[in-house]
């Protein structure tokens, strides 16, 4: 992993998307499948296999006072996530908030202008509901 130069991955967000929850989603910016990412994926999937668990619980995952529950949706996400979205299934996007379906709904009936990015930095975070990215564990250093 120490040898990828993902700073050089051009990838492109063509759509947006919503996961729906009751009258909220969760919105994302979809990304082009690209072959480099799939392979950098399966490498870190690779890497942290040895620490990886079946499934687990509620207590797991970050929690707020204002969120103190973690959905049961969100447990058996991540308990099938390589498995079911890796490789050809992976749907690679970049999560971008919570809102009520209606305004989802209307902002993907807009135009979406796709652009071309590559990554500037990279982290490990602990997930919460939806299995959004909570809080930070470590912050990577991608410089060559």
């Amino acid at each position: 992993m120490i040898a990828e130069n993902v700073t050089q991955l051009k990838l492109q967000a063509f759509k947006y998307h919503f996961i729906p929850d009751h009258d909220i989603g969760l919105a994302g910016i979809v990304v082009r499948q690209d072959s480099n990412l799939i392979r950098l994926q399966q490498k870190l999937i690779d890497a942290i296999a040895p620490f990886t668990v079946k499934t687990g619980t509620a207590a797991a995952f970050v929690t707020t006072p204002d969120d103190p529950e973690i959905n049961h949706p969100t447990i058996d996400y991540v308990a099938t996530l390589v498995p079911k979205a890796s490789g050809k299934n992976f749907i690679p996007h970049i999560t971008i908030g919570i809102a009520r379906q209606d305004y989802l709904k209307r902002m993907l009936a807009e135009p979406f202008r796709t652009f071309e990015f590559s990554p500037a930095g990279a982290s490990v975070y602990q997930r919460g509901n939806f299995g959004a990215a909570r809080k930070q564990l470590k912050a990577l250093d991608l410089k060559p």
